[in-house]
């Protein structure tokens, strides 16, 4: 399979290429365990000096071919699924940055990637400081220090839905010869690339768009291959790992020394891997992404203008209105739609947010974004719940903010259901 495919067929084409008489759609490979014929084979697995799947901790044939297509849509070489969203952002991480060293992030960030950089890093020695997201370039080469190795940042923002300048942040970031890792997840490699506009890593939760039917929590770490750790910042990569008998990464895989080092020794240690299963319920999710983003984007542009002009919303925001402060960096990024959801807050503050997210029929209040189904949820109570007032005003989250995750039903039984509940507010 050829890159220069449309994503359209990617989804569909792309990881699994089943030999002559094979089964043509990707198997489920339930298994642990691998059989080889010598000793030496499994030898040179655990060596690194062959390929092949010796356990399904670390790969598995299944997960292999979601890995594979992921990679190629997003335009990278190489690619490693983990258990969950949490699990991708900890190891990309994890792979290049240990105790006494920094994380630069935006401020915009899902709160459990937000709770993980400054409760869990930090027990584990790594401080994480954040910057506004409309940052100008000096501003943030001013919060990088000496030991920052990495920024990170959101496609866009969870709940805020506001549109990163990848491009601004990259820059910034090989001017001090660190990498730029990228939360694609409610973009999708669908409706944007970071990789072509300068992002090292990009990670995801799969459990989101990615998998769009909500049965299989996952995530998946997809590696550019373009980014120089041979730069004499990154000695994890560069000098000889003991526990590989003195390997060097970037000696013996190049340009896939990032995404090696992270699933030989990390996905290897901490064992947060991804079932065959939900690899294989991920691969029928992929398989209808393209439909299905625009579907989710059609009805989210159309839902964010009734919104817009209803008298009981205060505010609105949604990349693709043109009242939106994220209007031109849309057109740049995400100029095949906007995703969808839509940040917004009804007139009256909290108690009248909860009482139109009560009164609604159609969509269900659930913890998850991002599948077929229209869900709605209170941001400030639920998911950003462990931050204080202050952080969460800091992070983009007012008091009275409704996240609605816009679904593929059809649009007017949507927007009835929408105006039936704030036309109860009066």
């Amino acid at each position: 399979m050829t890159k220069n495919y449309q994503q359209e067929t990617l989804c569909i084409q792309e990881g699994y290429k089943p030999k002559n008489g094979e089964a043509r759609i990707l198997p489920l490979y339930q298994s642990t365990t691998y059989k080889y014929d010598s000793a030496d084979e499994v030898g040179k697995l655990f060596d690194l000096e062959a390929e092949g799947h010796m356990y399904s901790r670390i790969s598995n044939p299944t997960v292999d071919a979601l890995e594979k297509k992921l990679s190629v849509m997003e335009g990278g070489i190489g690619a490693v699924c983990t258990s969950s969203g949490q699990s991708a952002t900890l190891l990309s991480i994890l792979t290049i940055c240990q105790c006494g060293q920094h994380v630069l992030a935006m401020n915009n960030l899902y709160g459990g990637t937000y709770t993980l950089f400054t409760s869990t890093l930090k027990k584990l020695g790594i401080e994480v400081s954040f910057v506004d997201i409309n940052s100008t370039p000096s501003e943030i080469k001013s919060a990088i220090r000496p030991n920052t190795r990495l920024i990170f940042g959101e496609t866009i923002g969870n709940p805020g839905v506001d549109v990163l300048d990848i491009e601004k942040v990259a820059q910034v970031a090989h001017e001090h010869n660190i990498p730029l890792i990228i939360d694609n997840t409610f973009a999708t490699p669908f409706l944007c690339r970071p990789i072509e506009f300068g992002a090292d890593i990009v990670t995801h939760s799969t459990t989101k768009y990615i998998d769009g039917h909500a049965t299989s929590v996952g995530g998946i770490v997809i590696d550019s291959g373009k980014f120089n750790w041979n730069n004499g910042n990154f000695p994890e990569l560069t000098n000889p790992d003991p526990s590989y008998h003195g390997l060097s990464y970037t000696e013996k895989f190049g340009q896939a020394a990032y995404i090696t080092k992270l699933r030989v020794a990390f996905l290897r240690d901490i064992g947060n891997t991804m079932s065959p299963f939900n690899a294989f319920l991920t691969n029928l999710g992929v398989e209808t992404l393209a439909l299905r983003m625009q579907r989710h984007s059609e009805n989210a542009l159309e839902v964010a203008k009734f919104l817009e002009n209803h008298p009981n919303v205060a505010w609105i925001n949604y990349p693709n209105l043109e009242s939106s402060k994220s209007y031109s960096l849309a057109k740049k990024y995400l100029p095949k739609g906007g995703s969808g959801i839509i940040s917004f807050g009804v007139k009256g503050g909290v108690e009248a947010g909860k009482k139109f997210i009560d009164n609604l029929k159609l969509a269900t209040l659930v913890v998850h974004v991002g599948d077929i189904r229209t869900h709605v949820l209170h941001p400030a109570s639920m998911t950003h719940r462990q931050l204080n007032e202050e952080q969460q005003i800091q992070a983009g989250i007012r008091p009275e903010m409704i996240r609605f995750s816009v679904g593929i039903e059809a649009i007017e039984d949507i927007k009835a259901d929408v105006a039936q509940s704030l036309d109860k507010l009066n």
